[in-house]
């Protein structure tokens, strides 16, 4: 193999033919490097030799190469699926309860300068969050009163992630399992809840009743002709109900007339009792 002899100054002239396919090369990378366009829903926060310097976008923004450096934010609304945790209720009943979480970046700065990696930040807060809160609270509080709970775990996690730059829109409780044993538990209160229910309802009406009755009695009592009216009403739905019974109504002023009046007699003198004599005291008189 026949090497050519090195000739002084190759280089320089490789250089100098060359020269504007390099400018050409070097201008791609630093436009590439220094031109970025941010979409509507992003923000850029942009660094100066480290130091945080200004939050640009959206559009089209320019940056000194090697001087400047940026970090890309989506500004969007991010869905947080917090994973099941083992909750003990207040009442010392194992549950496990999963819920979800919807948030978003209102301050780029603080969500990169703050914290790190406010995904991980926020996903981990949430899952102490729900089991600290849940364990405060009773399992019916659990299953009736999950807009209460939801509003509380949401003011929680807002309070800790507003100085990050985070603030948490919704919180929703997704699911909450129990044992089988404390589901038939459940369902047994359930239906002592509803017998006794019911009982109540029933003495309510018996004592509603009872009350009216006494009202009528009352009534009755003051007009003869009222208890005649409730009389023939009686006779009324007797006659009008599919039975073989035949009611023959006779007044008793009918007898009257082949007794001569002793059967209405007879029955006032039961009515009305007679008073009793008086004992009469024996006087002794003693002989002289």
């Amino acid at each position: 193999m026949i090497r050519k002899p090195f000739r002084e100054g190759a280089g320089m002239e490789f250089v100098q033919e060359n020269l504007n396919y390099i400018l050409v090369a070097a201008g791609v990378v630093i436009v590439l490097y220094a031109v970025r366009v941010m979409r509507e829903y992003e923000r850029a926060v942009v660094f100066h030799l480290g130091r945080f310097m200004a939050v640009r976008g959206p559009g089209l923004i320019l940056l000194i190469p090697i001087v400047q450096q940026m970090v890309r934010v989506d500004l969007r609304t991010r869905v947080l699926d917090v994973p099941t945790q083992d909750v003990i209720s207040r009442d010392n009943v194992s549950v496990q309860v999963n819920a979800v979480i919807y948030y978003r970046v209102v301050d780029p700065e603080k969500a990169i300068v703050k914290v790190e990696h406010f995904h991980s930040a926020t996903s981990q807060l949430a899952q102490t969050t729900l089991r600290s809160v849940l364990g405060q609270h009773q399992l019916d509080e659990m299953l009736s009163a999950r807009d209460k709970l939801n509003a509380v775990i949401k003011k929680i996690l807002d309070e800790h992630t507003e100085p990050w730059g985070i603030q948490v829109q919704n919180v929703e409780i997704k699911q909450v399992d129990i044992d089988q044993s404390m589901i038939r538990a459940i369902a047994k209160q359930a239906e002592a809840e509803r017998i006794r229910r019911a009982k109540i309802i029933s003495a309510e009406g018996e004592q509603q009743a009872a009350e009216k009755l006494l009202q009528a009695a009352k009534i009755i009592s003051g007009k003869p002709q009222a208890l005649q009216l409730r009389y023939l009403t009686a006779l009324h739905d007797i006659a009008g109900e599919n039975n073989s019974t035949i009611v023959f109504p006779l007044p008793i002023e009918l007898l009257d007339a082949f007794t001569g009046g002793k059967v209405s007699m007879g029955t006032a003198k039961k009515s009305v009792a007679a008073p009793k004599p008086a004992p009469k005291l024996s006087k002794s008189r003693s002989k002289t």
